[in-house]
Parts: structure tokens; sequence; C-alpha cells
């Protein structure tokens, strides 16, 4: 299972929010690319970098610093958030040398355009299937896709994408343990690879989360707060 540093930017600072509530947020630097750098030197497989302004449609973006994280690090960097457009997808995966895009609100709504993508392509993205009671939010968590989470997850196994980032929203930044059943419903799909996140805080999690089938784990607040040591969560996973 790998370990996977989330690096979530809001106006150029790296902040975390409970459930997705911008009036939540609290920021832990202003520097993104010396975060990125210390969950590197830590031990991260992967960086997940998100533009939650671009997410939630604030008309502003982390573009730059998000650039700036890629070229500073030697790891693997998968980007989310606000990229609803195949340029947009074209962009992260050319010239910006993102490893990995995560789609959303994009993805279910052009599913269409989503399937004529190249194998190529299809290899390097990921669905975020963020879920409340089974069903998929969009548009930032705030609205609902009208897909549930099991229709989504066959849906884009049948185009030949295979990872999903499941995000249990009740349970993100709020350390209070992962979704393990849905986790595990979502583990059960052949060849799904699923990506855990929401609520991790300590180094049992990790071990739930491996046993479950989980293919990689995104940790957050509980790195940033201390309560988890990522090199720990690294040598379990």
């Amino acid at each position: 299972m790998k370990i996977i540093a989330a690096v979530d930017l809001m106006e150029g600072n790296v902040v975390r929010l409970v459930r997705g509530d911008p009036a939540s947020r609290i920021t832990y630097s202003n520097n993104p690319i010396e975060t990125a750098l210390r969950w590197e030197a830590d031990g991260a497989d992967m960086l997940h970098t998100v533009d939650l302004d671009a997410a939630l449609g604030s008309g502003k973006n982390n573009e730059k610093a998000i650039s700036e994280i890629i070229r500073a690090v030697h790891i693997p960097v998968q980007v989310a958030g606000g990229i609803r457009s195949i340029e947009a997808i074209d962009e992260m995966l050319g010239p910006k040398k993102a490893a990995r895009v995560v789609l959303g609100t994009f993805a279910l709504e052009n599913p269409d355009l989503i399937k004529q993508l190249s194998k190529t392509k299809l290899k390097k993205i990921v669905i975020s299937v963020d879920q409340i009671n089974k069903m998929v939010m969009v548009r930032g968590w705030r609205e609902p896709s009208g897909t549930k989470l099991a229709d989504a997850i066959n849906m884009f196994l049948s185009f030949g994408i295979d990872e999903f980032l499941l995000t249990t929203i009740e349970r993100d930044g709020t350390l209070e343990g992962p979704d393990t059943e849905n986790l595990s419903d979502a583990c059960s799909f052949d060849s799904a690879k699923i990506i855990a996140s929401g609520g991790v805080s300590n180094i049992l999690d990790i071990v739930r989360l491996r046993t479950i089938g989980c293919s990689s784990v995104v940790l957050g607040k509980a790195i940033y707060e201390g309560k988890l040591n990522l090199s720990r969560a690294k040598a379990l996973a």
C-alpha cells in the first residue's frame, strides 16, 4: 500500500478543511514547496495536491504553486481540484508534468468525453468518488451527482480506468477514522485500485486499510498535526 501526502492549497497557502467547508480552514504553511519537500523527505510515495480555490469555483487558482511543487520534488505528484476540460487534462499531463490527474465533477458530468480518451491518458486518470450515503458528490462536494458510488466505479472501470480516490466527506478532516465499510465494498470490485481518504488518524487505521485491500492512502490532517508519523506509516504500509 502506498502512502500519499496531501498538500491542499487555498490562496497560495497549505490548508486543511473539515468536511470540505471553507469556513473550517486551518492554515499550516504559506510555503507549499517547503511542505512538499518535507513530506518527500519523510518517505511519501506520492503527493496529492488539491487546488481548493479552483475546486470551489472561487475565481482564483493555485496553478503556479502546483507547478513549482512538481518541479521541486522527485516523487510523483497527482493533481486534483477544478480540472474540468480535456484541455486542462492535457496541460497537466503534458507541459506541467503531473503524474496523474484526479477528476470528479468533469468526469461524472461528461463520461462520454472521458471514454474517448486514449489508453495512455486513461491510465493516468484517477476518478474521485467523494460520497455521502453512497451518493457521489460534485462541485466542491456541494452537489449530488445523481450517480451512486457503486455505479460510478462500474462505469469508469468499463472505460479502462482502474484507480479511484474514495473520500467519505463526513469523515474528511475529522480524524474520526476511515470509512472501512464503504472502502471495503469498493475494494471488492475486480481490478479496482482504491485510494482511501478521510478520517485517518493513527497507525491502526493504516493497518485496517491495508487489510481490506486499499492500494493507497492519502494522509492529511493527521500528519500536519503530528498525530501520525509519516515515516512510520510508510514502514507499516
